[in-house]
């Protein structure tokens, strides 16, 4: 048994109608009547009138069918409100210093509809259906489980060895690196007489070294030409034809 009830021309916006009547959806009539009774809205009042008439309009029925109905067993089965009428529906409000406001008068249409029977077991087949699908999939899907476990562990094993191997290959190549040139170096290090601070005759000779090195670097034989050769052998003659008279006397 079903039965409808409307109120028509509610002043008040659909949206705040809206928020009191999803509140009430698909609940028992005596559960929504609390409801309405301890909200705090505006549209609460007119939602519950509409109740009732709904609730009256489904004992009228159930009496002309001589169909037997407990009211506390009814439920609301669907409930939407509409938008009013709102054109031509603008007014002006009195405002300070003389100005005015204009304002937009909103009004709803409010549907409900109560019916005895038991609400539809499409969720309970739902969740049935569900329940069997994946019941279905637990068993089909436990060998899928395995071999996919199965090719995820021999696929990590394989990475797990590949990355070793690298860092073997890696650990090779910088070992022979640093060999190499620890070689090199080896090759290349000329080993210089060490010189003791304490020896004055070791000091000497290494700075007399030192002198001879820099001359030699400073006068390079091969660089010179041979007029620059020959360039002071006219004075080595006379000295020598003078130190020869000397000794003769």
């Amino acid at each position: 048994m079903e039965a409808l009830a409307k109120i028509r021309h509610l002043k008040g916006s659909p949206r705040k109608a809206r928020l009191v009547i999803d509140l009430i959806r698909g609940r028992n009539v005596s559960q929504a009547l609390a409801i309405l009774k301890f909200t705090d809205k505006r549209a609460a009042d007119p939602i519950a009138k509409t109740l009732r008439s709904a609730i009256a309009n489904a004992t009228f029925l159930a009496e002309k069918q001589n169909i037997a109905i407990d009211p506390d067993d009814l439920f609301v089965k669907t409930c939407f409100v509409d938008m009013g009428a709102h054109k031509n529906r603008r007014r002006m409000r009195p405002a300070p210093q003389g100005r005015a406001f204009r304002e937009q008068r909103h009004y709803c249409h409010i549907t409900i509809m109560v019916s005895s029977d038991l609400p539809e077991a499409k969720d309970d087949d739902k969740s049935k259906k569900k329940a069997r699908l994946a019941a279905g999939r637990k068993t089909d899907g436990g060998e899928r489980k395995s071999k996919t476990s199965v090719k995820g562990t021999a696929k990590a094993d394989g990475v797990v060895e590949e990355k070793k191997t690298k860092n073997a290959s890696t650990k090779e190549n910088k070992k022979s690196k640093d060999k190499a040139k620890a070689e090199n170096v080896d090759e290349n290090l000329t080993v210089e007489p060490t010189i003791l601070i304490n020896d004055p005759v070791a000091v000497m000779e290494g700075t007399d070294r030192k002198a001879t090195a820099e001359a030699s670097d400073v006068k390079n034989v091969q660089s010179q030409t041979e007029a620059e050769r020959n360039e002071t052998a006219p004075a080595d003659e006379a000295q020598l034809d003078a130190n020869e008279q000397l000794e003769r006397q």
